[in-house]
């Protein structure tokens, strides 16, 4: 496996391919997000996709966990809608409610809002921030897009959803223009993430947040063809970086995931992480799976939770510990540096 000469931390990557470590490599998934004051200084009341279109700002927030925490990955400071607001499909982040759509996919001649990204002219702030990071970076940088499901279902129902109900009635009512949307979509995170790795990351994830409201019947034949073109494809031209496969609520479907291609598969927190390890089997490594809101607790709980997952992974390679989801915005920042501390000084030998 080739690494990037600046990296002098690849423990993160060598667990992302079950390689032997000296310690377990940890991050946190929004570790770069509201819980740090030196976030909220810096990010102001501005709209999130204006902030992610300044390099000089998006590095800086990319930064700041990681000279705090000491965690042992950066994760861009992005968010999934960008390509396709890139794109002019017409949608936004709106504060307290998430990614609105004001036009939202409905036929086949929405498919032409849809056009192909170029990041050179679309999304050029993010290529200028990866090549920051990069120079500034002694731990991998992680590229990362939104699956074509997740996304599909913000295009579909106009924003956030619980039931998904308008995205569930066009897969089983409309497959032929289902599956036209989500090769799309496919072509856009492969795109978008490409260039992210081209510009010098070294790893990707594929977040599918909602996937885990689907049956495994429904993801296999609707939506894992569409995610294993992504890691094939990426797989193809990017060989040396490993891929993170994500969800929420996606116990049933954890085998589905890693089937798409995933060299790790996310956990959440709905999961022993010693079940979802004897289900995976020993080739696919895993990440995770401290429940978010654990953190919120007294630090004698959290380290008892905290050295459960650990413990359950009995020291075996292939995993990287993280949260079972995002870093909750009323966590307190001092909580998550005595987790990196606890993990880091985790023995891995008995």
């Amino acid at each position: 496996m080739a690494a990037h000469p600046d990296i002098t931390n690849d423990t993160f990557l060598r667990a992302c391919r079950g390689l032997p470590v000296e310690r377990v490599p940890v991050w946190f998934m929004r570790q770069a997000g509201r819980s740090l004051p030196e976030y909220r200084a810096l990010r102001g009341k501005g709209a999130m996709l204006d902030t992610i279109a300044r390099p000089d700002v998006a590095t800086e927030i990319t930064l700041q966990p990681v000279r705090r925490y000491g965690v042992d990955a950066a994760i861009l400071y992005s968010d999934i809608v960008v390509p396709t607001h890139a794109i002019g499909f017409g949608i936004d982040i709106v504060p307290g409610i998430g990614p609105v759509a004001e036009q939202p996919f409905r036929e086949t001649r929405d498919l032409d809002r849809l056009r192909p990204l170029n990041p050179e002219t679309d999304t050029p702030y993010v290529l200028e921030t990866v090549d920051n990071l990069v120079a500034e970076l002694n731990v991998p940088l992680i590229a990362f897009a939104g699956a074509p499901f997740t996304v599909a279902s913000y295009l579909i129902e106009g924003g956030p959803s619980r039931s998904h109900n308008l995205t569930k009635q066009l897969m089983h009512n409309n497959p032929s223009l289902w599956h036209a949307l989500l090769d799309r979509l496919a072509d856009l995170a492969i795109t978008f993430i490409s260039s992210q790795l081209d510009a010098g990351a070294t790893a990707f994830q594929l977040f599918d947040s909602w996937a885990g409201v689907l049956t495994p019947n429904e993801y296999q034949h609707f939506v894992l063809p569409a995610s294993q073109k992504i890691f094939s494809e990426l797989h193809n031209k990017h060989a040396d970086a490993p891929g993170i496969h994500f969800g929420v609520e996606t116990t049933e479907l954890l085998e589905l995931l890693a089937k798409a291609g995933a060299d790790v598969v996310g956990l959440d927190w709905r999961i022993h992480l010693d079940d979802a390890r004897k289900r995976l089997g020993p080739h696919v490594a895993v990440q995770g799976n401290l429940d978010p809101a654990t953190v919120l607790a007294p630090w004698p709980i959290v380290s008892e939770q905290a050295t459960n997952v650990l413990n359950r992974n009995a020291r075996q390679p292939g995993h990287v510990f993280n949260l079972g989801h995002g870093v909750l915005p009323e966590s307190n920042p001092e909580m998550l540096e005595k987790i990196v501390h606890l993990v880091h000084e985790y023995k891995l030998t008995p």
